[in-house]
This record gives structure tokens, sequence and C-alpha cells, in this order.
């Protein structure tokens, strides 16, 4: 099949990125002797200097990974609800959903967090090694892809007459950063020589980036995000508010390993973060797949992978959260799937359909039981973080992710989906350069839900990066912006890589990323307004004409995109016995890049 690109392989390190510049400079550390976590947090840093409208250090980021030789483990960088966040103190202020923006939306910032613990557990460099490659790029500049000054002008009016510490970074004179010219953050550049001075005399590298992880919490970067917490600003509630977050609060949290919630398919074994992600959603639809799948890419296997999406995303509505007892084992046991399946016939369900795992009985939202109608001029193109899609003047625009994945010649892998802290969902903090992010508008004002608002809980993610397995062995780590596409995105892709493997010559990465893709809306949105289009479908205009008429015969509601707008996968692997490594990104866009040797 033609590919916009090869499929890259080689023996030393494979990298792939939202951006070329991130992925690069991960190659760099590799180059430099690092593995596979230092050239990830390298990476990450980098990603928040060059993609500011897709996260931030504020923002949050599940990271998956496999050790050569150890077990797969989740560190989780989603920060919690402040000990002041309840639903009684929204309410109180007339609010049936968190907003979109600004401070009240602030969970405590987890990113940079879960980054410092990679590098203290699992890395090899020092702290100003991996960040050297961010500094650089946000002190001398760098030339902004055309998406970052696309979201400033969206927001052009707010930052002008509202967030004006915004405006100072990214309209300075009044222009928004240009494609081709040279962008510049010197605010977000001191911060991190600041940080690098003042923990120099720390100790060793670890002791270095402990002191890190305290300047953070309750130095200067700490006192500096709780004092941008307590600033009124307006949000999308059209009112100007403060937010919750406070001193205690990011004194006591920090990032935290965890196991893998896993699924055994067909050989493989696909790991994922636990239900305070959307991550199981992928297991799930695994699970509610046939023996036998119809042929790729035909109107039965779109109409099948649609319909189990749907009864898989219902059931993370009805059951997923930071709650104490979600029944995971029963969501994926064999006999509660093969009653679901039976629910799928040749016709597009319009219903949000939960199931009963283990006998007990769903709960629903009350926003989900109305069938919240989409917002006036909602695009399902831009539906949850894929793109800014949405303009007012109170900043209510969403934001997009990123992605990035790493393996070292010595077998370590990982998976990263950082996100959040973009520049649409608060006021750039004026002495560090970068937001508080918005993660707490994913959880629900009501309460006894599995993911209601509540102190000291994750709100549920909707980030999930993926690591397979094959015969017990990590071969693949995989992910993708997206918001609520992503595990639909992932999944189609999996299937792709896991069904059509060469027989020789490895897995076929960039055809499966390339391939025609799809997503579906037939469920509450996890970003404000919480919009859903029961019965929707939403076609690259590559898939098959065919396919998408008889797709309309069972009854979807299909919109016809753009022929390279559905999906944003990277991609690294590894052949055990072969010794070789390969990777692949997204073309989609124009700035996702993978790079190896």
């Amino acid at each position: 099949m033609f590919t916009t690109r090869p499929t890259l392989q080689g023996t030393f390190g494979m990298v792939s990125s939202t951006h070329w510049l991130a992925s690069q400079s991960a190659m760099a550390v590799l180059e430099d002797g690092g593995n596979a976590y230092d050239a990830a947090v390298a990476g990450a840093f980098v990603l928040h200097v060059v993609e500011p409208h897709l996260n931030g250090p504020a923002g949050e980021v599940p990271i998956l990974l496999a050790p050569a030789g150890g077990e797969v483990r989740v560190l989780c960088g989603q920060g919690v609800a402040p000990a002041g966040a309840t639903i009684e103190h929204y309410r109180g202020l007339g609010l049936d959903l968190v907003p979109g923006t600004g401070p009240l939306a602030a969970a405590v910032p987890g990113a940079f967090d879960a980054w410092m613990l990679l590098l203290r557990d699992h890395g090899t460099k020092a702290l100003a090694d991996v960040l050297k490659y961010a500094i650089g790029y946000a002190e001398d500049g760098h030339a902004c892809v055309e998406n970052v000054g696309a979201t400033v002008e969206t927001v052009r009016e707010l930052f002008e007459t509202e967030w004006t510490t915004s405006a100072e970074v990214y309209l300075p004179g009044g222009t928004s950063p240009r494609p081709g010219e040279l962008f510049r953050n010197p605010a977000l550049a001191a911060t991190w020589r600041r940080l690098l001075a003042e923990v120099a005399g720390a100790g060793d590298r670890e002791a270095q980036i402990e002191a890190a992880r305290e300047v953070w919490r309750s130095g200067f970067i700490g006192e500096a995000l709780v004092r941008q917490a307590g600033r009124p600003t307006m949000d999308t509630s059209g009112e100007r508010r403060t937010g919750t977050l406070t001193a205690a609060d990011l004194a006591s949290w920090s990032a935290s390993y965890e196991a893998p919630a896993t699924y055994d398919w067909n050989g493989w074994t696909l790991c994922k973060a636990g239900p305070w992600s959307q991550g199981p959603v992928l297991l799930q639809q695994l699970a509610l797949l046939p023996a036998e799948l119809p042929a790729h890419a035909s109107a039965d296997y779109v109409h099948l992978l649609i319909e189990g999406c749907k009864l898989a995303m219902a059931d993370r509505e009805a059951w997923y959260g930071d709650a104490d007892a979600v029944p995971l084992d029963d969501l994926l046991s064999a006999e509660y799937n093969a009653a679901r399946r039976r629910l799928i016939d040749g016709k597009a369900s319009y219903e949000l359909r939960p199931g009963s795992p283990g006998g007990r009985a769903p709960r629903l939202c009350e926003h989900a039981r109305v069938v919240a109608p989409a917002e006036p001029g909602f695009d399902p193109m831009g539906a949850g973080e894929p793109t800014v899609a949405r303009l007012t003047r109170d900043g209510g625009t969403r934001g997009d992710t990123c992605h990035l994945d790493v393996v070292d010649r010595w077998g370590n892998m990982v998976a990263a989906t950082p996100s959040g802290g973009w520049l649409q969902s608060n006021p750039v903090v004026p002495e560090l350069g970068f937001p508080l992010g918005t993660r707490l508008q994913m959880a629900w004002l009501e309460p006894g839900l599995p993911n209601s608002l509540a102190a000291g809980r994750r709100p549920r993610t909707t980030l999930t990066p993926s690591i397979a397995l094959r015969d017990g062995v990590p071969v693949l780590a995989f992910g993708t912006p997206g918001g609520d596409q992503q595990d639909q995105w992932q999944l189609h892709f999996f299937l792709a890589v896991a069904t059509r493997a060469k027989a020789r010559g490895g897995l076929d990465l960039q055809g499966a990323i390339d391939a025609p893709n799809w997503h579906n809306d037939s469920f509450p949105g996890s970003f404000y307004p919480r919009g859903m289009r029961p019965g929707s479908v939403t076609v690259e205009s590559r898939m098959d004409e065919a396919v998408v008429e008889e797709l309309r015969r069972r009854g979807h509601d299909v919109t016809v995109g753009d022929a390279w707008s559905e999906g944003r996968l990277c991609a690294v692997a590894r052949d055990p016995e072969a010794g070789i490594l390969s990777a692949a990104a997204n073309p989609r866009g124009m700035q996702g890049y993978a790079v190896g040797r």
C-alpha cells in the first residue's frame, strides 16, 4: 500500500512525536548516551515550548513505561482536584458544569512532577542536560507551526481585554506568532534557568531532581501558581472567578506509579492507564470484537467498530472515574462482553446504552440522560481536544494534546500523552511564562458518580497512551492526541497493525497510521460544554464511497471531512528476535515526525 513516508527501521533508537523539534531533541539525548526515559523528558519539555497551544508544564501526563526486562508500569501525572474544589462550592457559584477555562477548572498541576519522577527513577542524565533543549528554543526562538498563531488569533480579543499577561507573551507588539518567524518565550526560559540555579548546589543528580520537585511545589514556581489561581479571571461562564488551588494542595500531591489495566487479545497484551482515564475503553472495544473480523475497511468492519465503541463509551460514562470500586474485571469479562456484543445489529444505534457489570445498575449523570445537544456551531471535526474549534470572548476554546514515544537500543520503551496547561486554558502566569490547566472540566457537578468532582480525586482524563506486548514481551508503544477520539483512532491503528502484520519486514506502522480513519461522537463529550451527537460518524473523504453510502443506509449520520483529518498517531516498535527498532508518525497537520537510526 502507498504510504506518505516509510516506516523507519534501525537498531540504535527511535522517537516519534507530534513535533519534529521534540523528536529530534529526544534523539539528540539518545545520541549523547541517554536512555529512552532521558530522551522522553527532554522531548516533553520541548513540546511545552513548540506546541504551547497543545500542552504546558502545568498540565498533565499519563506515562506508560516498559523497562527492558521489567514490568510495564503507569506513571500518573494527572493531578487531583484541590481541597476546595467541591460540588457545593461550584453549585454555590451558580454553575452546573465546571467552566472550560479559568482557574476554577485547574486541577493540581501534574505534568512537571511526573517527568521529574521518570527522570529520577529511570533516567541517567542530569536535569540541566535534558532541559537545555527547551531552554534554547524558548530563549533563542523557534519557527512556529501555523496552528500556534491561528490559535492565538481565536483568543486575540480575550487576550487583549482580559488575559493581558498572555498577550504579553503571544501578542508581542500586537502580532501573533507567524510561520517562518522566530518566536520566543523568554519568561519560560528564565523560569527553567532560575530553577536550575536554585537546585545546582543540592547534591548529586537525584538530589537536584528532588530539589526541583520542591521548587515546583513550594518554591518560587509553586508560589506563583497559587497567586495566579487567586486572581479573578474571565472564564467560559462569562464571569471573573478565582480558583481553589492552594499551597497545601501543591505541597501534598506527587506523581505516582501503578499497575496498568491489561487485556489479552490474539497473542497480544494491551496495557493502558486505569479507569481514572478512558484507557480501558480500548480494552473493552477489543473484548467486544467477535472471533472473526469482517474484511478490513469494509462497511461491516467500520460499522462493527463504531457500534462497539458506542457500547464501551456508554460504560465509560456509567462506570469510569477515580472512585473506589470501578468494576473493571467485570467490564472486561468474556461473559459480560458476549452479552453486550449481542446488542450490535445491522443498524446504527442512537441510544446511550451502559451495561450492568456483575448485576450492578448503571447510573448516568443528568447531563447524559437528557441527551445534551452540541452547542450551536459545533464542529464534529473539532470535538474534544483535536483542534481549537470554537471562539467566544470568554475564552471558550478547546486545546489539543501531544504525544511522544521512544524506544532505545537497550529495549526500554515509553509512551506518553502530555496535555493541558495550553495557552488558551488560563492566563499566562507572568512570573513563569506558562498557564494553569483546565482538566477539572472533565468532572461532573452531580454527586454519587464515579467521575463526580471531589477533593483529592482525579478528574477522569481522556489522555491514554498505549504499550502492547506480544507473547508477553513489550514490542509496541503508541498513542495520539484527540480527546474522546484517542481510543477510537488507537483501536483502528492497532487492529491494522496486528491483523495485517507483514510476514517479513516487521510491522507496517506507517501504513496503519496513514489509512483512512473515522470517529463518532455518540456520547457526552469530556470537554465543556459536554455536547454529544447520537448516531454521528465523521470519516475522511478518502474512505471508499461505497462504504460511506452503506453506513448511511444502516442509519449512521455520516459527515465526510477532509481527506487527511482523522487521527494523530505516533508509534515506535521493537522486534526482540530480529533486533530491529521501527517508528512512524502522523502526516496530518504537517508537524509530527519520527526519527531514528
